[in-house]
């Protein structure tokens, strides 16, 4: 479906035409009416089928092509992440260039500078706000903001804001909340717990499921079965083989970060970090960089699992396997987001044997196992079974590490 088909005003088709948008996805297609026809929304969707779109759209048209106070918030998107709440922001701003529509992104770890703005915002009112809960709550408490006017009110990532423990911040924002308003509720997964939740708010909400827990069928998906130190080498190895233009690889811990990153730049590899260490406006220019195609290669924790939304990654790599199968969907489906192709390799130790097996039972197929370069030495072999008794080391010498002096290696 061209985007032409949903009735928008000329004002966003021009912003949607800008922003290099054709034809709606699958989630787009299925959701947007339903906004634009008032109904409230509990919607699950695989990372990367353009869900903020979806939602960012219809509620754009709607402020847009109706009278609407300008003294409050019209439209309130609750997200888990500050990262998140920068992402969407920016769309927003992108998708609503050629309209008069106001907006801001209110998160914490800000400066007095940017206090100030979010106070001015959400106390003289906005057209759209994207906020975290923890913040918004903060400034509630404080008796300025103006919301008796709002009309929309959406929580994207809900799944992940409930893991995060933000469930009584949601709940005492929307308790200040207008009882007569649409809600639109996005959730990649859909436990129990959001079901209870979508109880509490949803008013005869229209539902909509799309590839629940499946990873996108254009990502590639390779798993290596490897020692611990062959793990750095063969990262090396991965990223000269071929040119990737955006690599994002996942570690599970802050310290695993810290020790790639220090090796890819001892080899010459353009590369970075961002983890919770960091302070937000490092953070930020990190992601700038990375987003803009300066810095090729991006390290991170889990932060950024969720909520990054840029649609040019072309290989993801899992430097350790992710806890459970809901993760490694989120991860990989950083790649192939819209209509591209993209590829994920999974390094697997012999103690994350097990945790391979349980994602692949949640993906009801395995995940091909990839071949080891023979220079990086012997390799374990796959039994999940048995892998728990193992520690994932070995006696014998530790492959060679790749020297500066390596062939087709990346250069600063």
């Amino acid at each position: 479906m061209h985007f032409t088909n949903f009735g928008f005003d000329e004002r966003l088709m021009e912003g949607i035409d800008a922003s290099g948008y054709e034809e709606a996805t699958p989630v787009q297609e299925q959701v947007i009416p339903l906004i634009l026809q008032g109904k409230d929304i509990i919607a699950s969707a695989q990372t990367g089928t353009g869900k903020t779109a979806a939602f960012l759209l219809p509620l754009i048209n709607k402020i847009i092509t109706s009278q609407h106070d300008q003294h409050t918030i019209n439209a309130l998107v609750v997200v888990p992440t500050r990262e998140l709440a920068i992402q969407i922001s920016q769309h927003l701003e992108g998708l609503s260039y050629f309209t008069n529509i106001s907006s801001i992104a209110v998160y914490g770890g800000g400066d007095g500078n940017a206090f100030i703005q979010e106070k001015k915002a959400v106390s003289t009112g906005a057209d759209i706000v994207v906020c975290t809960p923890g913040k918004m709550m903060a400034h509630i408490k404080m008796g300025y903001v103006k919301l008796d006017g709002l009309k929309y009110l959406v929580l994207d990532e809900a799944d992940r804001m409930l893991d995060m423990g933000f469930y009584d911040d949601i709940m005492f924002i929307i308790k200040h909340l207008p009882a007569k308003r649409q809600n639109l509720l996005f959730s990649a997964t859909m436990p129990h717990k959001i079901r209870e939740l979508a109880k509490k708010i949803l008013h005869e909400p229209s539902e909509i499921n799309i590839s629940i827990s499946k990873p996108n069928e254009k990502i590639v998906q390779e798993a290596f079965i490897v020692y611990d130190e062959q793990k750095i080498p063969l990262v090396l190895h991965l990223l000269r083989q071929r040119d990737f233009k955006m690599v994002l690889i996942f570690c599970s811990s802050k310290l695993s970060v810290k020790q790639l990153t220090r090796e890819l730049k001892r080899n010459k590899i353009l590369a970075d970090e961002i983890h919770s260490d960091l302070e937000q406006d490092k953070r930020e220019e990190v992601l700038m960089h990375f987003n803009s195609g300066r810095l090729p290669v991006l390290v991170a924790t889990d932060i950024l699992s969720r909520g990054i939304d840029i649609d040019n990654i072309d290989l993801v790599i899992n430097y350790d396997v992710p806890h459970d199968g809901e993760d490694y969907v989120h991860r990989i489906g950083r790649t192939a987001r819209a209509a591209a192709e993209g590829t994920a390799y999974t390094l697997v130790s012999v103690k994350e044997q097990r945790k391979l097996m349980s994602i692949e039972r949640l993906l009801g197929k395995p995940v091909p196992k990839a071949t080891v370069p023979p220079e990086l030495g012997k390799t374990p072999e796959y039994s999940p079974s048995s892998s728990s008794k193992k520690t994932g080391k070995r006696n014998f010498h530790a492959p060679r590490r790749f020297n500066n002096n390596s062939k087709g290696k990346k250069q600063e």
